[in-house]
């Protein structure tokens, strides 16, 4: 068969979406989703909505639960050759739920220094000796 002849299909985005999220839900029902497909870009956009309860279970701590989900769907479509965005849609406002003037990339926090607070700039030790 020649290249040319392969059929090029695009993932089940909505039953991957689906069967990631579900377990986080409460009440598995109040998952919406909604996909959209661009042929001409080779996008598509994922929004989905859910029970804002069920929130803090989706995003996971420190949001490693739906970085994980968006790492699995972003591999999904480039194996197919597209790329794919995941919106999620809360009750409080913005995008992932977040209050718009949140709506930033995460907030890192700065460096620590390694300086003792009220000290004549003596660094912490790196290690600690351990007497035997």
């Amino acid at each position: 068969m020649a290249p040319s002849a392969i059929k090029k299909t695009s993932p089940d985005y909505v039953g991957l979406v689906r069967f990631l999220i579900q377990p986080f839900l409460e009440d598995p029902k109040t998952l919406s989703i909604d996909c959209e497909f661009s042929a001409s870009l080779q996008k598509t956009w994922i929004r989905i909505a859910f029970d804002n309860a069920d929130k803090g279970r989706v995003f996971g701590r420190g949001g490693r639960n739906i970085q994980a989900i968006r790492t699995v769907i972003t591999a999904a479509a480039a194996a197919a050759g597209e790329s794919v965005y995941l919106d999620i849609y809360g009750s409080s406002g913005g995008r992932d739920g977040i209050p718009d003037d949140d709506d930033r990339e995460e907030r890192i926090p700065p460096p620590r220094t390694n300086q003792r607070r009220g000290s004549s700039n003596i660094p912490f030790p790196l290690t600690k000796s351990r007497s035997l």
